[in-house]
């Protein structure tokens, strides 16, 4: 009997479709691997016949949806193993509001294996998270689809001819239609216009019928489809009541003239058409605004050429890009523009990066000097070999970072998604409450049904979804010409808050070259202590020996030849130079040579007080100290004038760095650093900036540039990178900065400042034409033709106000709060 019931129980959820999906899983070793997996996947509610394969790295399973397949790569992280991701990006087309937005959110999220779905109605993107092996484009293309949008793959903007390819227009998108409009809806309107002025003079209801129908059923055409699209879907949009309020006060009119007879009635064809009129006009220039918001993306695009000009067996050919390989040596004429991103190996010239890294004055270029494809080439013929295409340059890097950063969304938008999803039904509500209150209480339905009409007319969600995206890709795009590149929405949002910002030292604040900053000789004759440090150092690569052979070239000290040169493990170098034994290295060196310091001693001291490293040049046979040379890592130009900049503005400025306490304190000193952590580890740094934050009362950004930093670049509320340092520093920040210049810290916080501010003054007008407008349009003082023109207009306003962040630049920064 209970296996009986047990079967009838059961037969329901066998009874249920299974789909098969192939999951990769990234992680297993071995067969134990194999069934740790397998045992964590058949855990899963609604995930049947699990089969993992160690060779193909694959997991085959039946999952009931995708909520299970969702639970099923949660399943395989929590086990220790992951199921990668994939990003795909899509244009959609059609949306016009906020709720809009929502539906293609709704649609994207529901296809199985979708993991995160994020709408931007700015750019009119989709970037969808997916379980690698699961949804594929063609898939996500089609729920977008059913849920009434077009779809269609991103374009590549970084390939080669698709930097500036037009946006899809055609004529009902251009002006002409909203020309057309105007038109014919002017005769209808210029009546109420001449009343103002004592003349009073109205057209043949007939007549009024003839010019607002076309206006209402071809160039309002629009409105129908998509709302009844939306309606099909079961949501609502902008659309949807601009299509249902127009309708009534067309369909009004036309009751009424049918009922007049001879006599004249009150009709309010002109309300339809303007409202129709005004509403194209007002989407034609938001959609011409939104295109100047994007320009960031097409200039950075357009600076990859289609060619380039290739020797090969010392013969040029000019081939396209798509042809270049890496390790191929391109040659770039005087004016051109650098293709890709190479190393210099023949000739001397200047080039104009500014496009790139923000910086005005040309760089020097010469044999071992980095080019970066989409520069222009200034006076001199280069030859460079190619060290990287496609989408490996920084340029293709760069376009994909503010890319992301323009499609993400900022966490103030979350609101304003609940509050869209919502907003439709809401307003459909009032209009009803609307039209049966005035109706009931007044008994002129006609007057409760323009009302409603104005209700539904000025409460456009168009705005809402505007505000926050356009001001993000006004602001990343701002920042990326002064050479700040933001990673994400989420950065930009919070950099504005940041009370603390610390710094490593090296690379950082300093130049991360050690040069030579002291040189004293025993007997007065520095140019020979010079020439014998150089003689010794000629064949080292060490970044010190670097350093005196470069000072000695600087100042024309011929180096002798020195023989027998070798190195002393841990302690410093040796060699003869001129038939004399010399050794230099540590303090630890002179004092085992039992040399005395004698007067240099005191020089020695002040120097190690400072931070300086410090070597000694030794006559090891007469045990003899013949002079002494400090080195130190100079700061960087304008780093004291970035701190300074930082505190002006009431920003705690720290350095953690793993330098002795001498070093940091005179670095601390010199730049006016408030606090200084000295000989911080750098696995230990991440655990300082998480300290710094002090329980949330504090938001603190880092600033480093090499792999150690990574850790606290990711530990920090918002993590800053320079590009002259490593990959990983940049992979772990939020904010990348193209120079290497403290100043640009203060520009981005800057930066983020105004974006913010942006934000917050776009929703303040998104939100106020709808609080002040449907209380008006409610109590029956708002004409529909008026509230046509402040919905167009407030989409407009939002789009126009981002815009003004086109005219931020670093020379006119004032404050970074």
């Amino acid at each position: 009997m209970s296996t009986s019931a047990s079967t009838l129980q059961s037969a329901p959820a066998a009874a249920e479709p299974l789909a098969e999906w192939r999951l990769p899983v990234e992680g297993m070793t071995c067969a134990s691997c194999v069934r740790r997996v397998e045992t964590a996947l058949a855990k899963v509610p609604g995930v049947q016949d699990v089969a993992v394969n160690l060779a193909t790295e694959q997991a085959t399973l039946h999952a009931r949806d995708g909520a299970a397949l969702a639970a099923a790569a949660q399943a395989v992280a929590d086990a220790g193993y992951d199921v990668p991701r994939d990003e795909v990006e899509l244009d959609i087309a059609d949306m016009t509001c906020a709720s809009c937005v929502g539906r293609v959110e709704r649609a994207l999220s529901a296809v199985p294996g979708v993991q995160a779905a994020q709408v931007n109605l700015a750019t009119e993107r989709a970037t969808v998270t997916v379980l690698r092996g699961t949804a594929d484009v063609a898939q996500l293309a089609a729920a977008v689809t059913r849920a009434g949008y077009g779809a269609r793959p991103v374009v590549d903007p970084a390939a080669p001819g698709q930097g500036e390819a037009p946006a899809r227009v055609d004529f009902w998108s251009g002006p002409w239609p909203v020309g057309i409009a105007a038109a014919l809806s002017l005769p209808l309107v210029a009546p109420m216009v001449l009343a103002w002025f004592g003349i009073h003079a109205m057209l043949p209801g007939w007549v009024q019928w003839v010019l607002a129908t076309p206006v209402q059923f071809v160039f309002g055409w629009r409105f129908y489809k998509a709302g009844y699209k939306a309606v099909r879907a079961g949501a609502g949009n902008m659309d949807l009541l601009v299509a249902l309020g127009t309708s009534a006060a067309y369909a009004l009119s036309v009751w009424q003239l049918l009922q007049a007879g001879d006599a004249m009635p009150h009709l309010y064809f002109e309300s339809a058409a303007v409202v129709i009129t005004l509403v194209r006009l007002g989407k034609w220039l938001e959609v011409r605004a939104k295109r100047q918001t994007a320009d960031a993306i097409r200039a950075l695009a357009a600076l990859r050429p289609d060619t380039a000009r290739v020797r090969r067996d010392g013969v040029e050919h000019t081939v396209p890009m798509a042809d270049v390989r890496v390790g191929d040596a391109i040659v770039v004429r005087p004016g051109e523009r650098i293709p890709v991103d190479a190393e210099v190996v023949e000739g001397t010239s200047h080039a104009d990066e500014s496009m790139l890294t923000g910086e005005s004055v040309p760089v020097p270029k010469q044999p071992g000097d980095r080019l970066t494809g989409g520069a222009i080439n200034f006076e001199g013929l280069l030859v460079a070999r190619t060290v990287a295409v496609g989408a490996e340059t920084v340029l293709a890097r760069i376009i994909r970072m503010v890319e992301h950063a323009q499609a993400a969304k900022a966490p103030i938008q979350r609101m304003v998604d609940r509050v869209s999803a919502v907003f439709v039904p809401v307003v459909l509500g009032i209009a009803l409450v609307t039209l049966l209150g005035w109706g009931v209480v007044a008994g002129d339905w006609s007057q409760a049904l323009l009302n409603a009409v104005a209700v539904l007319v000025i409460a456009c969600p168009c705005a809402l979804g505007l505000a926050t995206p356009t001001a993000i890709m006004a602001g990343t795009g701002a920042g990326a010409r002064a050479g700040i590149l933001i990673k994400d929405a989420e950065a930009l949002e919070v950099a504005h808050r940041v009370s603390v910002v610390a710094f490593d030292k090296t690379g950082t604040l300093t130049v991360g070259k050690p040069e030579v900053v002291a040189l004293h000789a025993a007997d007065g004759d520095e140019a020979g202590l010079l020439a014998r440090l150089a003689a010794l150092q000629a064949g080292s690569e060490h970044p010190l020996a670097r350093a005196v052979v470069a000072l000695a070239a600087a100042r024309g000290v011929a180096a002798p030849v020195a023989s027998d040169v070798r190195a002393l493990p841990g302690r410093g170098i040796a060699g003869i130079v001129d038939g004399q034994p010399l050794q230099l290295g540590s303090e630890a060196l002179r004092v085992s040579l039992d040399a005395p310091a004698g007067p240099l001693q005191a020089q020695a001291d002040r120097l190690r007080g400072e931070g300086r490293t410090v070597s000694w040049l030794v006559d090891p046979a007469r045990h003899v100290v013949l002079g002494l040379v400090a080195f130190g890592d100079a700061l960087k130009p304008g780093a004291a004038a970035a701190i300074a900049r930082l505190r002006a503005a009431g920003i705690h400025t720290v350095m953690l760095t793993g330098d002795n306490a001498g070093a940091a304190a005179h670095v601390a000193q010199a730049l006016g650093l408030d606090d200084v952590q000295a000989e911080v580890l750098p696995q230990d740094k991440a655990a300082r900036v998480t300290a710094l934050r002090r329980d949330g009362a504090a938001v603190v950004a880092m600033v480093g540039d090499g792999i150690n930093d990574a850790p606290a670049l990711a530990a920090a509320d918002v993590g800053i990178a320079m590009s002259t340092g490593t990959d990983v520093a940049m992979h772990a920040a939020g904010i990348t900065l193209m120079r290497g210049d403290p100043a640009l810290v203060a520009d981005a916080l800057a930066v983020s400042h105004r974006t913010v501010r942006k934000i917050r003054q776009n929703l303040f007008w998104a939100f106020i034409y709808n609080v002040i407008g449907i209380p008006l349009a409610v109590a029956g003082l708002l004409n529909p033709v008026v509230a046509g023109a402040a919905m167009a207009f407030s989409s407009v306003s939002v789009v126009g106000n981002a815009l003004l962040l086109r005219r931020w630049h670093p020379a006119d920064t004032r404050e970074t709060r």
